[in-house]
């Protein structure tokens, strides 16, 4: 009863609240019944209910083909690296943002750092290779100006991991900036002016107020990459690597390696084995974080 007197209390909220809901419950959990593809010998003509159960047989394929240990390991890698140097740049480049005076330069400043975020990874992938192609890139051009040779870039799997948290940070950077300084310039300026009659310099008050004040909000932001920490970003790291097989050793992600097994096998079924895995894994670590998270600061922790 209580729960009703609520809804009709609220009702208008709740009302407000309905699309959002319905698009939650659409998108987000009758989905999850795609999962049991995962245990079935998935057929188009059977459907999902129809189809034969066959327990655990699909995740055989994942497991035992010896690639499971190098995508979920490349996966966490390069999400790490991206979550790392994206997060840390972009608290600089909000400090460093806080700290311009001229407002016409720091509007013009955040413009330009934010730009790259809508620019679309298949823009991006093109950009990469004017940069690092053998023939006329800019980087083999500006080696060889040196005296240097030129360097098939596209087959050495071992500077990849750098170039991909480069071209992350330089699109995303700004965008995480923004969340960072608008937390900044919610600070009151009594801490600072209270502060500066104490005597402290400005890195002094960078240190102990501006960075223990917008705590909370980098935890749960690093919170939220390490959800999605099992989830490589398909449409950067497929849009450009491709189907490089000579870049597979430490590109070659969870979503990536899932896409490849679906288009050459067309096989549901043990495709959706390796999503469900991810999820799990994703799930499992995300609850982990998330009380250590809360060990730290009761009111960061996401729940």
């Amino acid at each position: 009863m209580s729960f009703i007197r609520e809804i009709v209390k609220n009702k208008y909220l709740y009302l407000l609240a309905l699309p959002g809901l319905a698009f939650l419950v659409v998108f987000a959990y009758i989905p999850l019944n795609g999962h049991l593809i995962a245990f079935k010998k998935y057929r188009l003509a059977d459907g999902l209910w129809g189809s034969r159960f066959v327990g655990f047989d699909n995740f055989k394929f994942f497991f035992m083909s010896g690639d499971w240990y190098k995508v979920t390991l490349n996966t966490l890698i390069l999400n790490g690296l991206f979550l790392v140097f994206g997060l840390g740049l972009a608290l600089l480049l909000a400090l460093f943002l806080n700290e311009i005076r001229q407002a016409l330069f720091k509007k013009l400043a955040q413009s330009f750092i934010f730009m790259p975020y809508f620019i679309s990874w298949l823009v991006v992938s093109m950009m990469a290779f004017s940069f690092l192609n053998t023939t006329d890139g800019i980087v083999n051009r500006t080696i060889e100006s040196f005296g240097g040779e030129r360097i098939n870039w596209y087959l050495k799997a071992e500077v990849w991991p750098a170039f991909l948290t480069l071209i992350y940070v330089w699109k995303f950077a700004g965008y995480y900036s923004i969340i960072f300084l608008a937390a900044i310039t919610g600070i009151s300026g009594e801490y600072y002016e209270s502060a500066k009659i104490d005597g402290a310099t400005r890195f002094q008050q960078i240190v102990h107020i501006t960075l223990p004040l917008i705590r909370s909000v980098a935890i749960v932001l690093g919170l939220l990459g390490v959800g999605r920490i099992f989830y490589g970003d398909f449409g950067m790291i497929y849009g450009i690597i491709g189907d490089n097989s000579a870049l597979y050793s430490t590109t070659d992600v969870i979503d990536t390696y899932t896409f490849r097994a679906l288009r050459v096998l067309s096989d549901f079924s043990k495709s959706s084995a390796v999503v469900l895995y991810q999820s799990v894994m994703g799930l499992i670590t995300i609850v982990i974080f998330n009380s250590v998270a809360r060990k730290m600061d009761k009111d960061s922790a996401l729940f």
